[in-house]
């Protein structure tokens, strides 16, 4: 649709006056962005309906992707991008001397997500309205995100991410959709007519209320809906206990209601976060499914059918209770028997798995889980026995071991991967190593007996966000020189290839690089007083902190580097600044030393006047999706370092690659799909394979002490780390040295470092002959259609969901 831009203007001018109460004059940027932002919702505001109305009336099969979180990121530029007025607005806002980059910045995170899985579900959200699936996101909107992360004194500091410090423009809060969800109480159980009916008393009541976002399609008139649900207390406070004088207990039941909704991740070390986590995944998928049925009644079909109609995606175990949910409503509410509703659930639900590690797939202590959900728990109880009584006469006659094994409730403990296997259709992992490991490994008891069900669904990204709004310019240079098909058709982005070795191609690239570069070194020194120079190779590592993402093998090698500069201020390597970025889990303590470690080593190294500036170390705080837009289209390395097996895609690896920097990495998760995309010759691999890993593992033969007996490289650095040499207080490092020697180095740091200096040495020897690290860069760019989102939605559609696709371009 076009727009005139007088109309533009006068509309926003309207909207200041009756939303805001000023003229264009007067007005803040806060105030702009908001008559922005109603404005654009007049704008979709037809599409919105019309799209609703028509996935009804044609009897559309609708998706229902349910995540615990959901990494937005800011709305604004790319709602603007998606509408094709980006331009127009940037104009008009020019035309009254504003900056729309000002406007931005007003703007709050939706930080309602941890990293990888929440983008991946924003990154989806965006690709289905803009290949046009019929989809819809449901998650919950908490008052809080994660956490903000301070550095203070190097040390991780929480505090309250108040995302939603002021009204949230996007959303629209649906009062009359608002549903009930229950907690505890008993489950009595009659006949009635032939048949059981359970009756569900003295529970604690919750009112879910949704609040919907548009999510609008990339110039397609298609707009989706995000609907995040907020648990709100059926009665504000008892009347009779506050008249007495007991505050407290007056608005008891309010708080421990609205704290369903208050944090993302509660800190479940102990065991009221334990209840709270489960009371999250519980009150999403309650609130989900009822919502959607009630839409489906909407077509006036049996439920019998409901899974012709419905796709419903569990984003990992999380919402792994929308199994029983559904049988729940499907048997006690709809009448439908066993058999029947056990038919419609399996066929409506699938199940991405996003993690390799069995001791990350979750379990919850049946004594919680049976009181807090008395039917529920009935309910995954005979969905075990079911299960277990089928194991034993058909593959595994007698084999008691073998079914405990793959049992849902054993030990006292619900395995929800096995639930969310057994109770879906699909299963399928997201990378082909990550599927393969699941397939031969971690699941292999299940792909044995339901082979059927196992397929892998490389992960992707969403480009428009990624690299069209991140990185305008470069969007702009590839525009001119190929057109825009690209835009609609990701893969056509290889085009640019034909001038991989263009000179003139090649400079206009690097200056965009090098303008992303001194805009994020002068953040750097603004906000953080370090000085770091735009020409030094910028190489970055941002992503969660954990030990197995091995931040620390980074950390050990620019020890490394620092001790052979002090040795020879006027050693040969191009200067490096490494910087990184992540949030540790709050009680995840060795990871918060990791970081206090990164930042010892940054003030020793930025203040050490020997080294001529020839590297810094910088670490910025509060790693979010505007954080990641300003860094990643500046990185000239991108650090993808896990231990071998243990990622199971990674997502921050195709930004980087898409945005032109050159791969450093294990061949792990995604890495594996990128090195196939670009070739040997254009990504930086080392470390143990496969095989290796899973061999040292087996054979436990490893001896991280004989590594660091006999490397003097990894002894100097450890012993300085563990000594005087970082100027901190005795055993402040001692929970890594133990980790790396003690309980030996159980994500092989020490085994793959030797290799990881020579893949640093080969980085260094690259970029000096800078006409080949220009080619290699411009080469991971037109090979990064392949990586975008709207590739893997399609997959989804074709392989997993059976929906249709309505304005799809895809290709």
């Amino acid at each position: 649709m076009k727009y005139n831009k007088e109309d533009f203007k006068k509309r926003l001018l309207q909207k200041l006056k009756s939303e805001r109460g000023v003229t264009i004059e007067e007005a803040s940027l806060l105030d702009i962005y908001y008559a922005l932002g109603d404005l654009i919702r007049d704008l979709i505001s037809d599409s919105w309906v019309e799209t609703n109305r028509r996935y009804i009336e044609e009897e559309e099969k609708q998706v229902y992707y349910f995540s615990m979180e959901f990494l937005m990121g800011k709305l604004l530029i790319s709602n603007l991008i998606n509408l094709g007025i980006k331009d127009l607005c940037e104009e008009c806002l020019d035309d009254f001397g504003i900056s729309l980059e000002d406007v931005e910045g007003v703007e709050k995170d939706q930080g309602l997500g941890n990293g990888g899985l929440g983008r991946l579900a924003a990154c989806f959200m965006d690709s289905m309205a803009s290949i046009g699936v019929p989809g819809h996101g449901c998650g919950i909107r908490y008052n809080y995100g994660l956490f903000e992360q301070r550095i203070i004194d190097g040390y991780q500091v929480e505090f309250p991410d108040k995302w939603l410090q002021y009204d949230n423009v996007w959303e629209l809060r649906k009062e009359n959709k608002a549903v009930e969800v229950k907690f505890g109480g008993d489950v009595r159980v009659e006949g009635e007519n032939g048949k059981l009916k359970f009756i569900h008393e003295n529970y604690e009541s919750v009112l879910a209320v949704p609040y919907d976002t548009p999510i609008i399609g990339y110039e397609n008139k298609q707009v989706n809906t995000l609907r995040l649900w907020s648990a709100e207390a059926l009665k504000e406070f008892d009347f009779a206990n506050f008249s007495k004088g007991d505050y407290s207990k007056a608005f008891e039941y309010k708080n421990t209601v609205e704290a369903i909704t208050h944090v993302l991740y509660p800190n479940d070390a102990f065991e009221a976060g334990k209840i709270l986590r489960l009371k999250q995944e519980y009150f999403l998928v309650s609130a989900g499914i009822q919502s959607i049925l009630r839409t489906f009644k909407h077509l006036n079909k049996p439920v019998e059918y409901l899974d012709d109609y419905v796709a419903i995606h569990i984003n990992d175990t999380h919402p792994a209770l929308a199994i029983p949910e559904l049988m729940r409503i499907l048997m006690d509410e709809e009448g439908l028997g066993w058999d029947e509703a056990w038919r419609v659930t399996t066929n409506t639900i699938s199940y991405t798995n996003h993690t390799i590690m069995s001791e990350a797939m979750e379990k919850w202590d049946v004594n919680i889980f049976k009181k807090l959900l008395p039917r529920i728990y009935m309910i995954v109880d005979e969905i075990n026995e079911r299960f277990c009584k089928e194991l034993w006469n058909t593959k595994y006659y007698g084999d008691f071991q073998k079914i405990s094994e793959m049992a849902i409730i054993a030990h006292n403990q619900i395995r929800m991967a096995h639930l969310a296997i057994v109770g879906s259709h699909s299963v399928n992992g997201v990378a082909k190593l990550h599927t393969e490991i699941l397939k031969k490994q971690e699941l292999k008891d299940f792909f044995d007996y339901y082979p059927y069900k196992f397929n892998n669904k490389t992960n992707g990204i969403t480009h428009r966000r990624w690299f069209i709004k991140a990185n305008p310019k470069l969007t702009n240079l590839i525009t001119e020189k190929i057109g825009d098909s690209w835009i609609k058709s990701p893969t056509n982005i290889r085009e640019i290839l034909r001038y991989k070795d263009d000179p003139a191609f090649q400079e206009e690239v690097y200056k965009i690089k090098q303008e992303n570069k001194v805009r994020l070194a002068d953040m750097i020194k603004n906000d953080y007083g370090i000085d770091v120079d735009p020409n030094s190779i910028f190489d970055v590592h941002a992503k969660r902190i954990h030990e197995y993402k091995r931040q620390l093998l980074v950390v050990l090698y620019i020890m490394h580097l620092y001790n052979r500069l002090r040795k020879n201020p006027n050693l040969d390597i191009h200067p490096r600044t490494f910087i990184f970025a992540g949030k540790a889990a709050p009680a995840y303590y060795t990871a918060k030393k990791i970081i206090k470690l990164i930042n010892t080593v940054a003030e020793k190294i930025n203040n050490d006047k020997r080294i001529k500036d020839k590297l810094k170390v910088v670490f910025l705080e509060n790693y979010g999706v505007s954080l990641a837009e300003k860094l990643i289209p500046a990185a000239n390395v991108s650090e993808q370092v896990s231990t071998t097996t243990k990622e199971a895609s990674g997502t921050g690896n195709m930004k980087f690659m898409m945005n032109g920097a050159i791969t450093v990495a294990t061949l792990d998760g995604a890495n594996i799909d990128i090195r196939n995309a670009v070739s040997d010759n254009n990504i930086v691999i080392f470390g143990l394979k496969e095989k290796e890993v899973i061999e040292l593992y087996r054979s436990g033969t490893y001896n991280s002490c004989e590594i660091y007996k006999n490397d003097k490289r990894i002894k100097t650095i450890l012993d300085q780390i563990n000594g005087k040499f970082l100027n901190v207080k005795d055993g402040e490092f001692s929970i890594i040295i133990d980790s790396l020697l003690k309980h030996n180095d159980q994500f092989f740091v020490l085994k793959d470092f030797d290799s990881y200096v020579k893949a640093q040495q080969k980085v260094d020897k690259l970029y000096k002959d800078q006409n080949r690290w220009r080619e290699m860069s411009i080469i991971n760019i037109g090979c990064s259609g392949i990586f975008s989102s709207d590739r893997t939605i399609h997959e989804y559609v074709t392989g997993i969901w059976g929906a249709n696709i309505y304005h799809g371009y895809y290709e």
